[in-house]
């Protein structure tokens, strides 16, 4: 499979949302993770990396963080991101929050320090924070940032 490099940076709009906590979902493999496409196949990949734990810096395969989740996902794809989630969120195609769809890059908090994909139903899948394994959270407890289609 070759192995597609994303180099070009796009100008990616701030949206903000203050949405109240919400407790973690106890969604596994949602179907939405069901398509073809990069970000449904990254998507896919991150799904199975469920319960492993978080780690700073972690890009796999034993432990994570959030854009090393998403690095690690992508390659799996035949994409190759930076390990960076502020980095990553320059990237790609800009889309709305009205306009997600599974395998897209939604981006946290100003600036940019967290980074999930889009599972489908208002949820994502990451890697939190210390002592939390990857897994599937709803997004609406997070401050939205921005959001890119790979």
């Amino acid at each position: 499979m070759t192995t597609a490099v994303l180099a070009a940076a796009v100008a990616v709009p701030a949206f903000a949302s203050a949405a109240a906590p919400v407790a973690d979902a106890a969604v596994v493999a949602p179907s939405s993770a069901e398509g073809a496409g990069v970000g449904a196949n990254a998507l896919r990949s991150a799904l199975t990396q469920q319960g492993k734990p978080y780690a700073w810096g972690g890009a796999g395969p034993d432990a994570f963080d959030c854009s090393g989740l998403v690095q690690w996902a992508f390659k799996q794809a035949g994409v190759d991101l930076p390990h960076s989630s502020r980095t990553q969120s320059t990237l790609g195609t800009p889309v709305t929050q009205a306009q997600l769809q599974p395998g897209d890059l939604v981006f946290f908090y100003e600036p940019v320090s967290h980074v999930g994909i889009y599972a489908g139903d208002g949820n994502i899948v990451h890697a939190s924070t210390s002592g939390e394994p990857v897994k599937v959270s709803p997004m609406a407890g997070m401050p939205f940032h921005n959001a890119s289609r790979i």
